[in-house]
């Protein structure tokens, strides 16, 4: 079973992209699509398997992280001295946990997209990048060995790649892609080096083998120039690296709101769900080497806060519709990588898993938006859609609850009683703050303010584009992205077109919708004790796929109700000022930006990182490769050696060439003169003899 939930997307993308000029997209379409519903029934029945199972297996000690998965060998791989790797499916609760997320949203991606991208004349080739990226992520999520991640890893990076370019015929599309593409090298260089240190430090590069040789090298120390430093620390930091690439996080992040030039499902399907959740999955699957550094604990935990609150400041005043949602899956990834860092892994896995269903509906939902606008993706140019598309409008406003965490906390013991999102985000916020210390707290109030700057932009998000009058004025003469250069004729008609002509999508995108709402409203309550409840049943759950706090757990359960209470405050008090200042004044927006321009530019330009690094790495390497190319190749080589020296070699060859007459006379001439001289010299430096 393990092998056909694996393979099934392969399949789909050499068909579609090796035969499908020649079966055609719709039956591209079908194949593909048909493939990726198989893999995800398939994947809710091994998961199914974990969450009725009986108690847990026999030797998944408490919290140890070292209970054997069941392994399917596909085939050998790696064999030298003692480097022994075969290519194994490695499949437990935490893989199980990730084929559901994986399989279920690339599921309903693939059949939103047959509607979506109906016009395409490219959309087998798309089709194929969509099932190509999906093997990829299920490659790294079944991974049993750092290279075998590595492989799966890279392979998400080269899909990503593929997608978000995908009409390159935009330069603006190309640049993001390559952005993507260059910024997570930066990350995957830090990863790679985590792989080779882990190799150096463990010696082992399976998972099982890496996770029992910690207790005995937690202490060690590794020499490099003249420091010592703790080796685990070494280990882990350099891990973390390619997951905050991967994964968006602070100083890595600039990539991610760019990649909404792609397609609306490949947002859906990259940027909400799968591929920036791999840096999360990375740090719960090496959970025991991370427990063995706490610097790097509180590195996760830090950098989580910091990029929690950074995207939330930023996603208050974007306008395109993609990019407020994009910032905020930069955001809750934050919240992932703090429950990471407090040691609550468990959690971390739980919001990764709610957020999949809330985020994609709502990136969806957006993309419903855009068709029923004609491709307009500036929230400035909507408004009052609410009834021009009703089932979009129901199902955005089920996501924004979701993800805005709109629940009672503390009614019921070990028991979420709210929307998706209120019952995996609660539990982080109340781990920040049970993890206690300097950072616990810190991660704590970063992630309240987060909560509230989250419910201020997705309201505001809701209210410009349903609510209110349509600002008709101006639509389709925007300057948000086209997100369709095959459409492009179709939002620049006259005005007020785009909203006149304003309709639903069609079914095989509203379905995806639907289901998706069901998880956004029912997952955090259906498996919140798998995730959060007692000890026991959250070790039962996961046994051993990932370490388990249990006294960190017990005290996050035990939190003074106001701190229960604080994330729901914040969600109201959120709501409120979007309420203010766009329904019932939605002038005010305009005062509080004029009365505070440098604060507005600064978050519209998001923090001037983009300008920042131009600064600093950009420019400087520009400036490093035009010296080397005028200074050293054009003035050097070209000009002083090839066409300096070089052409000097050709006079001095061009006239000894000349010396060569092939006339006999001239040799025998040459020759008497060459012996007179002789004669000559040897009398003038004392006779023959």
């Amino acid at each position: 079973m393990i092998q056909a939930i694996v393979f099934f997307p392969l399949v789909g993308a050499l068909v579609a992209g090796l035969l499908g000029r020649i079966i055609g997209h719709r039956t591209s379409e079908y194949i593909t699509t048909g493939l990726m519903i198989a893999a995800a029934l398939l994947s809710w029945v091994v998961f199914a398997g974990y969450w009725f199972a009986p108690e847990a297996a026999e030797g998944a000690a408490h919290g140890a992280g070292h209970a054997e998965a069941t392994k399917v060998v596909v085939l050998s791989w790696i064999h030298s001295g003692a480097l022994q790797l075969d290519w194994t499916l490695r499949v437990d609760t935490l893989t199980a946990v990730m084929l559901v997320v994986v399989n279920s949203v690339s599921c309903l991606v693939h059949v939103y997209s047959i509607g979506y991208m109906a016009e395409d004349p490219h959309r087998s080739r798309f089709f194929a990048y969509l099932s190509l990226f999906t093997f990829a992520m299920l490659m790294l999520v079944t991974a049993d060995n750092f290279l075998q991640m590595f492989f799966g890893w890279e392979g998400v990076g080269l899909a990503s790649y593929l997608l978000i370019g995908f009409w390159y015929q935009r330069p603006a599309a190309n640049k993001a892609a390559m952005k993507a593409f260059v910024v997570n090298r930066v990350g995957d260089f830090g990863f790679a080096l985590g792989i080779f240190a882990a190799f150096v430090v463990l010696g082992h590069l399976d998972f099982d083998g890496a996770f029992h040789a910690v207790e005995a090298q937690k202490d060690a120390t590794m020499h490099f120039l003249s420091w010592e430093m703790h080796a685990m620390t070494v280990v882990c930091l350099l891990l973390f690296m390619g997951a905050m690439g991967k994964s968006a996080q602070f100083l890595l992040h600039t990539w991610l709101p760019d990649a909404m030039e792609g397609p609306t499902p490949v947002s859906a399907l990259i940027h909400a769900a799968t591929m920036v959740t791999a840096g999360v999955f990375m740090v719960a699957r090496l959970s025991p080497l991370f427990e063995a550094s706490g610097i790097a604990m509180t590195t996760v935990m830090l950098v989580g806060a910091m990029t929690a609150f950074f995207a939330a400041t930023v996603g208050l005043v974007q306008n395109d519709i993609k990019r407020v949602i994009a910032y905020s899956t930069c955001s809750q990834l934050g919240y992932m990588f703090v429950a990471l860092g407090s040691g609550m892994y468990s959690a971390g896995v739980f919001h990764l898993f709610t957020h999949a269903f809330f985020k994609a509906l709502l990136f969806l939902g957006a993309g419903s938006v855009i068709h029923a606008m004609h491709h307009e993706q500036d929230m400035r140019n909507m408004g009052g859609l609410k009834n021009k598309i009703p089932f979009t409008y129901w199902m955005m406003i089920i996501g924004t609850v979701a993800l805005t965490g709109v629940g009672i906390p503390g009614i019921i013991p070990d028991f979420a009683l709210g929307f998706a999102g209120f019952a995996s985000k609660d539990a982080i916020i109340e781990t920040a703050y049970a993890a206690g210390a300097s950072t616990g707290y810190i991660a704590f109030w970063a992630l309240v303010i987060a909560a509230l700057f989250t419910s201020f932009y997705s309201w505001r998000l809701i209210h410009l584009t349903f609510h209110g009058t349509p600002r008709e004025a101006h639509a389709g003469h925007g300057h948000g992205h086209d997100d369709h250069a095959a459409h492009d004729d179709h939002g620049h008609g006259h005005h007020g077109s785009a909203y006149d002509n304003a309709h639903e999508s069609p079914m095989v995108m509203l379905v995806p919708l639907g289901v998706l709402a069901v998880g956004a409203v029912l997952a955090g309550m259906v498996f919140y004790g798998q995730f959060f409840g007692h000890a026991e049943h959250v070790e039962h759950f996961f046994q051993g796929s990932v370490v388990v706090n249990a006294e960190l757990l017990e005290a996050a359960h035990k939190v003074p109700l106001w701190v229960k209470w604080s994330a729901t405050i914040a969600m109201v008090l959120g709501f409120l000022a979007a309420w203010q200042m766009y329904i019932r004044d939605p002038k005010m927006p305009k005062r509080v930006a004029d009365a505070n321009p440098g604060l507005y530019q600064f978050l519209l330009n998001k923090w001037y990182f983009d300008e920042l690094y131009d600064r600093i790495f950009v420019r400087p390497s520009l400036f490093i490769g035009r010296a080397i190319w005028k200074g050293f190749d054009d003035w050097l080589i070209d000009r002083t050696l090839a066409e300096g020296l070089g052409a000097r070699v050709k006079d001095v060859t061009a006239r000894v060439v000349k010396l060569q007459s092939g006339y006999l006379y001239h040799y025998a001439f040459a020759m008497l003169i060459g012996i007179a001289a002789l004669l000559t010299f040897a009398i003038a430096a004392g006779g023959l003899f």
